[in-house]
């Protein structure tokens, strides 16, 4: 199946401070972790974000359609846009397309998220008949790392124009899989899989943990 990655970076990072997008781990932004995160595991990777906010941008940006109205705006404008690769892959070939394709939706601000745990939501996804799979953690449903099949972009967006606005009511309305703790644990060795990183603080946080992990894994000097 095809996979086309996107990371939501359009937010104001109001309790931040600053654009956390932009702020480095172990030398590199998350931005660009991230997107290197997707890179692997995608056909594509796209940023959704003002155009002009990442002119350094590791990869491509694409501009949120709906500015202003939150993530689910920018997860319908990575749908519409989701979709339209795919309709061209499958226009490109003759036979044997598949018959759905995928957009895998992370949110910039989530450092400790894995390639192990994104293979396997792609793995699960596969072979899902759900329109949309998402984790469940004990915070409730992790919208911002869900994999979303492109073809629902138009049941997403009669949810949005009925003035929906929070992800995960809009996940309620689609064939939803959750994928509970029994899914993800393995993933998750310190607890903080769908950890996100939204203030100094947690920066803070992040930033003694990428400093520990980096001593753990050095050479000893004799």
């Amino acid at each position: 199946m095809s996979v086309f990655g996107y990371v939501q970076a359009g937010g104001g990072s109001t309790r931040f401070g600053t654009d956390k997008a932009l702020v480095e781990l172990a030398g590199k932004t998350v931005l660009a972790r991230t997107c290197e995160l997707l890179a692997p595991i995608c056909t594509s990777v796209r940023i959704v974000a003002p155009t002009e906010k990442y002119p350094d941008a590791p990869v491509p940006v694409i501009a949120d359609k709906w500015p202003g109205e939150g993530p689910l705006g920018g997860i319908l404008t990575a749908l519409y846009h989701a979709d339209g690769l795919s309709r061209t892959l499958q226009e490109a070939r003759a036979k044997g397309a598949e018959a759905h394709a995928f957009a895998l939706i992370l949110s910039c601000d989530m450092p400790f998220l894995t390639r192990e745990w994104l293979v396997y939501l792609c793995d699960r996804t596969a072979i899902s008949k759900a329109e949309v799979i998402v984790p469940e953690s004990k915070n409730g449903l992790e919208p911002l790392c869900a994999c979303w099949r492109t073809d629902a972009a138009a049941r997403v967006r009669a949810v949005f124009d009925g003035g929906v606005r929070k992800v995960t009511e809009a996940m309620k309305r689609l064939r939803m899989e959750v994928l509970d703790e029994s899914a993800w644990k393995r993933f998750d060795s310190d607890g903080r899989l769908f950890w996100n990183m939204n203030t100094p603080g947690d920066y803070e946080e992040a930033h003694k943990v990428f400093e520990e992990r980096a001593r753990r894994t050095r050479p000893v000097q004799e």
